[in-house]
C-alpha cells in the first residue's frame, strides 16, 4: 500500500530544530559585539552631523534675519534642514543595524572619501567597518534576533576612551568658542 502525502499538510519541524540556543546566541553576540559597538557609533556621528546641519540652518536664518546678508538663505537653509533630518534618519537606521542603512552609509562614505585628509581617513575607516565580514555579519537579518535575544550584553569601553573622547569635546567646545568671540 503506497502512503500519499498530502502537499497542503504543514511542515513537521520542531521548533528546537530552527531556534538557536541562548547559549549560541550569545558566543555570537560576544564575538561581535566590540565591532557592533564600532558600526553603531557611526550611527552617532550621523546624529551629530544632522544636528550641526539644522542648528546651521537656524543660524543662517537667524544671520539673514539680523543683518539682512544677501546670502540665499531661503534656499540654503531648507536644503541644511533637508539634509540635517536625513543624516538623523541615517543615524537611527545604522544604530537599528537596518540593511539599508549600511547600502545608504557606504555611498555616503565613498563620497566622502574626497574630503581629504580628515574626510578620506574617517571615511575610509567607515567603509572598512561596513563592508568587512564583520559588518556583513552586523546588518544581517537574523543578528538582530540575536540582539533581542541577549539584551543583557554590553560592551564596556576602556577608561582611557572615555578620558579622550572627554578630552576631545573640550578641545572641539574650546575651538568653537574662542574663534565665535574673535
Amino acid at each position: 500500500m503506497s502512503v500519499t502525502t498530502n502537499p497542503y499538510a504543514p511542515p513537521k519541524a520542531r521548533v528546537e530544530d530552527v531556534v538557536q540556543s541562548s547559549s549560541d546566541a550569545e558566543a555570537i553576540r560576544r564575538e561581535f559585539l566590540k565591532h557592533e559597538t564600532s558600526v553603531r557609533s557611526i550611527g552617532t556621528l550621523y546624529y551629530l552631523a544632522g544636528g550641526l546641519l539644522c542648528v546651521g540652518a537656524l543660524f543662517l536664518a537667524y544671520v539673514y534675519f539680523s543683518v539682512r546678508s544677501h546670502v540665499p538663505v531661503t534656499i540654503i537653509a531648507p536644503i541644511y534642514v533637508l539634509l540635517g533630518v536625513l543624516s538623523i534618519l541615517l543615524g537611527r537606521g545604522i544604530k537599528s543595524l537596518h540593511p539599508w542603512a549600511r547600502t545608504t552609509a557606504v555611498v555616503l562614505a565613498c563620497v566622502g572619501l574626497l574630503g581629504v585628509p580628515v574626510g578620506t581617513a574617517i571615511n575610509g575607516y567607515i567603509l572598512y567597518l561596513l563592508l568587512s565580514k564583520k559588518g556583513k555579519r552586523i546588518f544581517e537579518a537574523d543578528y538582530a534576533d540575536i540582539v533581542a535575544a541577549t539584551p543583557h550584553i554590553k560592551y564596556r569601553g576602556s577608561l582611557l576612551t572615555w578620558i579622550l573622547l572627554t578630552v576631545a569635546i573640550v578641545l572641539f567646545v574650546a575651538i568653537v568658542t574662542v574663534s565665535f568671540f574673535r
